[in-house]
């Protein structure tokens, strides 16, 4: 007898961001929800990089666990770092041009807060840290990437699925964590659960 598919519990995407459902398709998963997290993410005063990502992507988990019980809940946050300096998400071409400038030439840091939430309320987080090194941009690219508007909406006003891959002269750690969710660790948190991918197998 063939080995067979297991069937996963119902699983709510606490995210706005099209890139996670467009990760999260990748390893063959499809929320049976997205329900974005309305939340003031503000950074709180000498908050780091590090702890910012992690606390948001409980926030969002906990306050769609508030009117949804039955189901596994899974949120992210991402936060751009430079040092101690959480950078802002792409807003306006202002924001653009500073983050842009900022990482001209140097190494920074990508912290991906993810958290995981079952039906019966077991509670699981994980900081995943990838990081990129810039190439030295010229004024000239500086003006091309912000005219694009790739940067929209992105922490640290670039997107590395697009344009802005030119600018990275090195990566190391998770390169899907750049784009907005670790797969290896996303899937390790949900398989650790309970929650069955359609990939997992089950012994016939």
């Amino acid at each position: 007898m063939k080995n067979s598919p297991q069937k996963h519990a119902p699983l709510i995407l606490a995210s706005a961001s099209p890139r996670r459902v467009e990760l999260l398709a990748r390893i063959g998963i499809t929320p049976t929800h997205i329900i974005p997290a309305e939340l003031d993410e503000s950074e709180r005063p000498k908050e780091l990089p590090r702890d910012v990502a992690l606390r948001l992507a409980q926030d969002k988990a906990l306050k769609i666990r508030e009117t949804h019980t039955d189901s596994f809940i899974l949120a992210a946050d991402s936060v751009v770092a430079c040092g101690r300096r959480t950078l802002p998400k792409g807003e306006t071409e202002q924001d653009a041009h500073h983050c842009l400038t900022l990482l001209s030439g140097r190494s920074h840091r990508i912290y991906g807060g993810i958290c995981v939430i079952t039906p019966e309320g077991v509670l699981r987080t994980r900081c995943i840290e990838t990081r990129v090194k810039f190439k030295r941009l010229s004024i000239q690219e500086i003006e091309h990437y912000v005219a694009s508007g790739e940067w929209t909406g992105k922490a640290g006003a670039y997107g590395v699925q697009g344009y802005a891959e030119a600018f990275i002269k090195s990566i190391h750690g998770s390169h899907s964590n750049i784009v907005g969710l670790s797969l290896y660790d996303t899937m390790n948190l949900l398989n650790g659960l309970g929650f069955f991918t359609p990939t997992s197998k089950e012994k016939s």
